[in-house]
């Protein structure tokens, strides 16, 4: 029972995934951060995802992000604040949000129950290490139902990236190592060094020092050992999640997945979502 409650949480996280990330890849977006004034895809991804954090510079969203290289994040930060406040950067992400989510979410009536489950859930839990959910949490609650939904999974989504990082950290893996040790899984795509901002000899560096730990053969390849750290990475991460679902009973949680999973998987069948992708989250089913 343990371990299809587990299954079953995990099946969610990934729905929740796909609902959240549609803000990165829908050809609104582009559209939405240009219309602020913001330059390029990477400005207006930085600016929209940290925009509730204030004006930050980007020190603290490298940190916060974890995966990027610092460099990358300095050509879009504190520029992006010189063009568009953080607030209206929000408001722009959100109502992309919206927009492309009204085109996959049907059912309202079952989306009504689930969405209020969904803030209740949010509106329970502690933040404490959580900076990135924290701050998304302190976001001003909407009032549609397809724009609650996205803001209770972006909370949900920050909330367990926040624990994958600290795992990774209490794991002594650092950003550029993160990238190559979930590149050799096969669940990201080929350009996530480009995408991430790594050099070619910083990949090589962190290939090498997860070789040392016997986690990379000398192709790249995950080895045994390699992978067994990488279940516990992700044991260690559904643990620091679980609270965000631990009031939710098994009936309730049946009913999300009911809801989510068939919006999942038309968000990843039309392609507003392509997996794989440079999140290295595994396709909902």
């Amino acid at each position: 029972m343990i371990d299809d409650r587990m299954d079953r949480e995990r099946q969610l996280w990934r729905a929740l995934e796909a609902v959240h990330a549609v803000v990165y890849f829908a050809p609104e977006a582009k559209a939405a951060y240009a219309g602020l004034g913001l330059r390029g895809f990477w400005m207006g991804y930085f600016a929209s995802r940290a925009a509730a954090l204030g004006a930050v510079g980007p020190r603290l969203v490298t940190a916060v992000f974890f995966g990027f290289a610092p460099r990358m994040v300095q050509r879009a930060l504190p520029r992006a604040w010189e063009l568009a406040e953080p607030h209206r950067v929000a408001a722009a992400r959100a109502e992309v949000a919206r927009t492309v989510l009204a085109r996959h979410v049907t059912g309202a009536d079952r989306l009504g129950t689930v969405t209020a489950s969904l803030a209740a859930a949010t509106a329970g839990l502690e933040f404490a290490g959580r900076p990135l959910a924290a701050a998304h949490a302190e976001l001003a609650a909407d009032t549609d139902p397809v724009g609650s939904l996205w803001r209770s999974a972006t909370v949900l989504r920050e909330y367990r990236g926040d624990g994958h990082n600290a795992a990774l950290v209490a794991a002594g893996v650092n950003g550029v190592q993160a990238n190559v040790w979930t590149a050799a899984t096969g669940r990201l795509v080929p350009e996530q060094r480009e995408f991430r901002g790594w050099t070619e000899r910083e990949w090589a560096e962190a290939a090498v020092a997860l070789g040392r730990r016997g986690w990379l053969d000398a192709d790249g390849a995950l080895t045994g050992r390699g992978r067994e750290e990488r279940a516990e990475l992700e044991r260690c991460t559904d643990r620091a999640a679980s609270p965000a679902f631990a009031g939710i009973d098994d009936a309730a949680l049946r009913e999300m997945l009911a809801v989510l999973a068939p919006v999942a998987s038309a968000i990843a069948d039309a392609g507003a979502v392509p997996y794989p992708n440079a999140m290295g989250v595994p396709q909902p089913r």
